[in-house]
């Protein structure tokens, strides 16, 4: 996926653990708090109410489809089909699921288009969407007090919007964890990664995992996202990384060799991560193999899986996600849905993170209405069951997730990541499997970014 919409603020001094009320961001928070206070408490799971006939609940899921860039058909065709089986099945909490989708088309005004359509349609929620436009659709779904739950995580406003209610940590969570899972291995690192304003926060990022292991900071190897070969950069990463073929001549083939198998490549580049791999293995000696590493977003398993499976270059790659592998049977559920419900709808890759991402998103919706027990369900609802201590339990695909004011993280770039959980995967045979078992915590590391930043 491309977009790495965040945006440096303007303040630097770090905040508190418990953060001091932020202009707006504190005024919507003590007004939900007042409303819900004493409603819903502690962080445990949502309980389930019954309820009769009830008024259907309208909400929305967006994403680009159709674009010469990112595209993400699979996440409104899985809201889809989360919704049909819902409604078969009673809907949410006795209220029939109504579903409306729009394609963003991967644009500002997109995205802005969207958003406003979601005020006219009275949608309660925007649910599970992708854009990386988030200072384009926040304004018109805060003005309306419609609440943005589980969005992709590519825009800085998912993260500092007091009405984000973000699943996951977003690329600022993966690229951290992605510093913590190359340091045990990795003596020297190289990073390929956008040239952008977005894209200079994610060396920090990666160097701050990379410090917990006391390795140097990564090689910063800048380039357009949107180039057709990388061909010079791939040479400049090989080069950083330890395996300059230069080093054959003075230190012997042998001796380059070893050098070689303890350093790392790793690219974030969105969908241009496999152009950029493609340019790497063209130039990458067999004499001299580095390691290569990536994200969830970047490197998924369909790509694994078209550029050659065990055969091809990301054979043995470290890729950090947010989720547990796709062969986990805790997505048993969603694979389910998907089979009952999106038979035969190729846009919906179980394994891709953005259909789970809405997934997650829609299991979180589903809880909070059932919590509330009403025949009308409005977006103060929404908000107030969301900000008032409650936690909502994914079953095991996330941490439970609570969005309480003493949740936010202390860094001011992203204090909305309530999810501060990564897992680390690595491609054996072709397939992503778990290299670690569990979660990894990198709420540290990326305090310690914001503070070193």
């Amino acid at each position: 996926m491309t977009g790495y919409g965040w945006r440096r603020p303007r303040f630097t001094r770090r905040p508190a653990r418990i953060h001091r009320s932020l202009g707006t961001t504190a005024t919507v928070f003590a007004t939900c708090s007042a409303v819900g206070a004493g409603l819903l408490t502690g962080c445990g799971v949502l309980p389930g109410v019954a309820g009769g006939s009830r008024e259907p609940i309208t909400v929305m899921t967006w994403a680009p489809d159709g674009t010469s860039a990112t595209n993400a058909p699979g996440m409104p065709a899985m809201a889809k089909a989360f919704a049909r089986w819902a409604n078969a099945n009673g809907g949410i909490g006795g209220h029939e699921l109504n579903v409306i989708t729009c394609n963003e088309h991967n644009t500002a005004t997109g995205a802005s288009d969207c958003a406003r359509r979601a005020v006219k349609e009275q949608a309660v929620a925007v649910v599970g969407s992708y854009s990386q436009y988030g200072s384009a659709f926040m304004a018109p779904l805060e003005a309306a007090g419609i609440p943005y739950l589980g969005g992709y995580g590519i825009s800085d406003q998912e993260f500092t919007s007091a009405l984000s209610y973000p699943v996951n940590g977003g690329q600022a969570a993966l690229i951290a964890g992605s510093g913590r899972q190359l340091a045990p291995d990795c003596e020297q690192v190289a990073l390929v990664r956008p040239d952008t304003i977005s894209g200079d926060i994610l060396p920090e990022l990666l160097d701050a995992g990379l410090d917990a292991a006391h390795r140097r900071p990564a090689a910063d190897i800048r380039t357009a996202d949107d180039a057709g070969d990388y061909t010079a950069q791939a040479e400049r990463a090989l080069a950083q990384a330890g395996a300059d073929p230069a080093l054959v001549s003075r230190i012997g083939r042998k001796a380059a060799a070893e050098k070689a198998k303890k350093g790392c490549v790793t690219a974030v580049l969105g969908d241009r991560t496999e152009t950029f791999f493609d340019s790497f293995r063209r130039v990458q000696s067999d004499d001299q193999m580095v390691r290569v590493a990536s994200v969830i977003g970047s490197v998924g398993q369909s790509l694994i899986d078209r550029t050659g499976g065990k055969d091809g270059p990301f054979e043995g790659a470290y890729v950090t996600g947010w989720y547990p592998e796709a062969d986990d049977p805790r997505w048993g559920t969603m694979k389910k849905v998907i089979s009952e419900e999106a038979f035969g709808d190729d846009s919906i890759d179980a394994a891709d993170a953005g259909v789970q991402t809405t997934w997650i998103a829609y299991t979180v919706l589903k809880k909070v209405v059932e919590s509330l027990g009403q025949d009308s369900v409005r977006p103060p609802d929404l908000v107030r069951a969301l900000n008032t201590g409650a936690g909502v339990n994914t079953g095991g695909l996330t941490p439970d997730l609570c969005w309480r004011f003493e949740d936010m993280l202390a860094a001011p770039d992203f204090p909305r990541i309530v999810n501060r959980q990564v897992t680390f995967q690595v491609v054996r045979d072709g397939r992503l499997v778990s290299l670690r078992k569990g979660f990894t915590d990198v709420s540290s590391t990326l305090e310690d970014s914001a503070a070193n930043g």
